[in-house]
């Protein structure tokens, strides 16, 4: 009996020891918290949605070294926000290539955040240009995961410089001989018309093989993604069922286009005879100018195109999708077949771009988007997808339009692969 009583008290003894050191230690870290606020802010969300210890990376304007050096380091860290909010893997990644058009970004993203299903998506922001007021629009997105990437090359990095613009470059319309006589730097090296590069119009082909290789090759998020990745522009206003759509072209190709590369998820039309084509799609060759807005992406793809490599960075045609036109039938064998959708689920707001920098009118294209979803809003969502039209599968040649032939341009952008 006595040996039972003693077991009993040391027990209870143990126990009230334990309770007090808990408690000795919680009031400590709370002490401590209170005497010292930088500890509390310290363990912040980190890329995978878990508490940490490391923040996310905070982009530094006090100078252009700390901008590029907080660039590669936000690069490297890949900081996914929300990941807590919307925890699992992404069943849609959509790639916007950003520039400096705030008022069209801040567009999309109200398109983005009335889509449906948009919780499940990882948004990636590639960026070729930085400022507080575009990272303030992104970071305030709370209604999925959002990744940021940033061109490590652009003309806001190197402004002076190539890849920017170098003083000692030739001058866009002087000779060969009269460059030559100057000893600019690029005088041998013009395009396929005479002219010497500019810096501002072949930045937007970097960005694009630069990202389509940083996306598929370094994103985490991205590692064992076995769906398309849909790549969109700052100034593209998606549709609420863009989403629904993507999972019936999905279901398009297994069942009945197997041999469909890509996916056009958006044409030019805005949404003209949208109620009589809203379940409508075609089959046809990869073309540059109906193709090029809400292109989908497989990785299989991807591969297809990185075997073109030196082709894509030597081709002389400063526009990434006429090069592509031009790899489709002539690097790559079978021309890339596409299934487009007939009433577009992207819309184009832009109505200023790399050609055209005054004038733009954000506020004109948002009425006439939202006069266009009123006729379109009963037609959303069909049940299914209908066939209307196969149309050949060809290569289509075309003529070239220059701004790329500085041997500058085609090494560092076969380097991109490298120096990720």
């Amino acid at each position: 009996m006595r040996l039972r009583l003693v077991r009993r008290n040391v027990l209870l003894l143990l126990g009230v020891i334990f309770v007090l050191v808990t408690l000795l230690f919680s009031t400590r870290v709370l002490i401590e918290s209170e005497n010292d606020p930088g500890a509390a802010s310290s363990r912040v969300v980190s890329s995978n949605g878990n508490q940490g210890t490391n923040s996310c990376e905070i982009l530094s304007f006090v100078s252009l070294t700390e901008l590029t050096q907080s660039i590669y380091s936000a690069n490297y860290k890949q900081c996914v926000h929300n990941a807590d909010r919307f925890p699992g893997e992404p069943r849609l990644i959509l790639v916007v290539q950003v520039h400096n058009r705030p008022e069209y970004l801040r567009l999309l993203i109200r398109s983005l955040e009335r889509a449906a299903e948009v919780h499940s998506f990882l948004l990636i922001f590639s960026h070729d240009y930085v400022s507080q007021e575009i990272n303030t629009i992104v970071r305030g997105i709370t209604f999925c995961k959002v990744l940021q990437i940033y061109f490590p090359f652009s003309t806001q990095l190197y402004p002076n410089e190539f890849p920017g613009q170098d003083p000692r470059d030739c001058p866009r319309d002087i000779s060969k001989e009269e460059a030559r006589k100057t000893g600019c730097l690029n005088a041998d090296h013009p395009d396929s018309y005479g002219h010497y590069r500019e810096a501002f119009i072949t930045q937007t082909k970097h960005h694009w093989w630069w990202k389509l290789h940083f996306v598929w090759e370094r994103v985490h998020a991205m590692q064992g993604y076995s769906g398309f990745a849909v790549f969109l522009e700052e100034d593209n206003y998606i549709l609420p069922d863009f989403f629904h759509f993507y999972k019936l072209m999905m279901g398009f190709r297994k069942t009945s286009c197997q041999d469909c590369d890509l996916f056009a998820l958006g044409n030019h039309n805005g949404v003209t005879d949208f109620s009589s084509m809203s379940d409508k799609v075609l089959t046809s060759g990869w073309l540059s100018t109906k193709h090029n807005i809400g292109m989908a992406i497989s990785r299989e793809v991807y591969y297809k195109l990185m075997g073109c490599s030196n082709e894509f960075c030597t081709y002389d045609d400063y526009n990434w999708d006429w090069t592509l036109q031009h790899l489709s039938g002539a690097c790559i064998s079978n021309p890339l077949k596409v299934v487009s959708a007939q009433a577009s689920r992207v819309l184009h707001t832009g109505d200023c771009g790399l050609h055209q920098k005054d004038n733009c009118r954000p506020e004109m294209a948002l009425q006439k988007v939202e006069a266009g979803l009123q006729t379109a809003k009963d037609s959303l969502f069909p049940p299914r997808l209908v066939l209307s039209r196969q149309e050949p599968v060809e290569h289509k040649a075309h003529m070239k339009n220059g701004g790329w032939g500085d041997v500058r341009d085609h090494v560092l952008c076969n380097n991109y692969s490298k120096r990720l």
